[in-house]
């Protein structure tokens, strides 16, 4: 039986869409579980009575996080999103399965996996991550070694990136005396460079094994730090480079995320009269009164048209719509594809 774990916050119209894209995409067995830090009550309830075999799990900051969104709807008071419950996420994961699924309420499974079939093969290849989706991303593909290894994965072999000593290799993400900036003028890294150690991690679509999945979330300390979980990843994978089928991912992608939502202000603040506090308010109680369907449009995203219908009245919408269309640029820069 392998554990897929949600994490959750505020956001039960998205968390729906998730949990139904599992039991329609995924066979196998396997146990849901909802990781939830503040959402409130009367929607976890919902949630339960529609997906009743979902375990649903509060964090020690649960009951502090519903009050702060009592608090952001009487009277604007900012929700604390750099607050994160890494801890609460990192215990729950040691106690799971030996392989582990572990993605968000806002993203959900498009295509069908067998999940049983998967950690087969994950035994059978000596496979640490199987990516289940990438966001379309090909930019760097140049820089993996791709070879077919079975007829719905292949190995993902990262070609051109450094493996130092752990001091190195803070130095060279956090620039401690100037390391990077000395690799720079050498000629030896670009802007681009760092990013290519997410051939290493996936934070959305992994398919983990456990150990691997705790290596790099080891340190986190209440929040998420990528350059730390890069850190953790390149030093594991350092002891394992010669594992030629250590990363490797499906031939199709199997997930998708959306990029006209977040849980919060704090990762998104654009300047646009927008609150995505607000907002996710108003579908949630659309949600809850069962007239948003959480399957609009699936497998895309919701339909803008769609939410303009919930909340045109009460939000500026051509602001919340500058503030999508400058969310996706963000990743469509990086080369996802966000439609």
């Amino acid at each position: 039986m392998m554990d897929i774990l949600i994490k959750s916050f505020n956001r039960p119209y998205y968390l729906d869409r998730c949990i139904t894209s599992i039991y329609k995409n995924v066979s196998g067995q396997f146990k849901i579980k909802v990781l939830d830090d503040g959402t409130p009550v009367r929607y976890l309830d919902k949630i339960r009575k529609k997906h009743p075999n979902v375990e649903i799990l509060l964090s020690d900051n649960y009951q502090k996080k519903g009050k702060a969104i009592e608090e952001n709807l009487s009277s604007g008071k900012p929700i604390n999103g750099f607050e994160i419950p890494t801890k609460f996420w990192y215990e729950n994961v040691k106690k799971a399965s030996e392989y582990v699924i572990v993605t968000e309420d806002d993203v959900w499974f498009t295509h069908p996996i067998n999940i049983d079939n998967l950690q087969n093969q994950a035994q059978c290849f000596n496979i640490n991550l199987i990516k289940l989706g990438w966001l379309g991303n090909e930019s760097d593909k140049e820089n993996l070694l791709i070879n077919s290894i079975s007829d719905n994965l292949e190995s993902a072999k990262p070609k051109s990136l450094f493996y130092f000593p752990k001091k190195l290799m803070e130095a060279f993400f956090y620039n401690h005396y100037k390391f990077y900036t000395i690799l720079y003028k050498l000629g030896k890294t670009d802007h681009y460079t760092q990013r290519k150690y997410w051939a290493l991690n996936s934070i959305l679509m992994g398919f983990f094994n456990k150990k691997y999945w705790l290596e790099i979330w080891e340190g986190m300390d209440g929040k998420v730090d990528e350059k730390r979980q890069l850190i953790n990843a390149s030093l594991f994978y350092r002891k394992n480079k010669n594992n030629p089928n250590f990363i490797s991912r499906l031939k199709t992608e199997a997930m998708k995320t959306t990029f006209q939502s977040s849980a919060t202000n704090s990762y998104h603040e654009y300047g646009f009269d927008f609150d995505v506090n607000r907002f996710n308010y108003l579908i949630n109680e659309a949600w809850m009164k069962g007239e948003f369907d959480a399957m609009e449009n699936f497998p895309k995203d919701f339909s803008l048209d769609y939410f303009k219908k919930f909340v045109s009245e009460k939000i500026n919408f051509s602001e919340f719509e500058k503030w999508v269309t400058k969310f996706r640029n963000q990743y469509e820069e990086m080369g996802c594809n966000t439609n």
